[in-house]
């Protein structure tokens, strides 16, 4: 096995489909804008089809427009023929994926298709076939050619697609003005999920289990207070509870970088951060972990409107949390 041949052989496929890609920015003309605009006035669904490997690539399209605003889902053209056409309708919108625009199964029920007067887009890699001349509104994914040297597996055209696909879905929620509280309300599982949907408010410490302690306090009593509620940090607060400062486990080590110190009689006033940063409790958690990462720091106080003190989280929330 020679490896730098087959390192030669990884890049000359990554070239190759890198200039299949590059190539589909013809494609994005009026026809590309007339398919979203069919997509956009679906009161149905977007039904995807494609036959092999497209088929595959057609399952993905119609889970990224699902999952971004563009209700889809996948029907195979040769199951469509034996009783699944019924799950198209006439307030849908077909998208038919076909490289060669041939495809047999896809081109039997082009006819039912065109009885049912829904709009059908194509995506082949040849205007003049059979299914580009059918269609209503035809994108072309040609490429040049295929990566495999034996120019017969799918793999330039099959990325073409996706990238086509992808290039409808992401348009679609653009105009649609898709949010990212929408995308996770369909994505409330996993990481992503969390990530999503999660609120400071559902993780932090309150009440009791928030460390804070009077700007009056010494340095001693801070510290007991951190001990006992163990997120690395506690809250100064005034006499209305309002927030002045923070003094974490890296201030300590700041503190006593300096010499001897009395922890008795230092004031906490002295030597706690003032001006911190804060987050309120309907923020996102990621929105915490955002703060966090890009200042340093492992904790941050959560306050109300009003700048008073009613919570706080740390990095090990988060991860607990499944944020991180």
């Amino acid at each position: 096995m020679d490896k730098h041949k087959i390192k030669a052989l990884a890049l000359a496929v990554i070239d190759t489909e890198q200039q299949a890609i590059l190539a589909l920015k013809s494609s994005i003309n009026d026809d590309f804008v007339q398919a979203c605009r069919h997509m956009l006035e679906c009161e149905g669904r977007i039904v995807v089809t494609g036959m092999g490997k497209s088929g595959h690539i057609g399952s993905k399209i119609a889970a990224t427009l699902a999952s971004t605003g563009s209700p889809a889902f996948f029907v195979h053209p040769g199951e469509a023929s034996h009783g699944d056409l019924g799950m198209i309708t006439a307030k849908d919108v077909v998208l038919a994926l076909s490289n060669s625009g041939e495809t047999d199964e896809i081109l039997t029920i082009v006819p039912l298709i065109k009885r049912l007067n829904v709009p059908l887009i194509a995506m082949t890699g040849n205007p003049n076939s059979t299914l580009g001349k059918d269609s209503t509104v035809h994108l072309d994914i040609s490429v040049e050619k295929e990566a495999c040297p034996l120019g017969l597996a799918p793999t330039s055209s099959t990325t073409a697609t996706l990238v086509m696909g992808d290039a409808l879905a992401v348009a679609l929620l653009e105009t649609r003005g898709f949010t990212a509280d929408d995308f996770a309300l369909s994505h409330p599982g996993g990481r992503l999920g969390k990530r999503l949907l999660l609120h400071v408010k559902d993780i932090m410490h309150s009440g009791d289990e928030c460390p804070q302690v009077a700007e009056t306090a010494s340095l001693s009593e801070a510290l007991a207070e951190m001990t006992r509620i163990n997120l690395g940090m506690t809250s100064i607060v005034d006499s209305r509870g309002k927030i002045l400062g923070v003094f974490t486990d890296g201030d300590l080590r700041r503190v006593l970088s300096h010499g001897e110190v009395n922890i008795k009689t230092l004031g906490i006033k002295e030597c706690m951060t003032a001006n911190c940063k804060t987050i309120t409790a309907d923020k996102l958690a990621a929105e915490a972990l955002h703060i966090m990462d890009n200042k340093s720091i492992n904790a941050l106080p959560v306050v109300d409107e009003n700048n008073q003190l009613i919570g706080a989280l740390n990095m090990q929330d988060l991860l607990s949390a499944g944020v991180v």
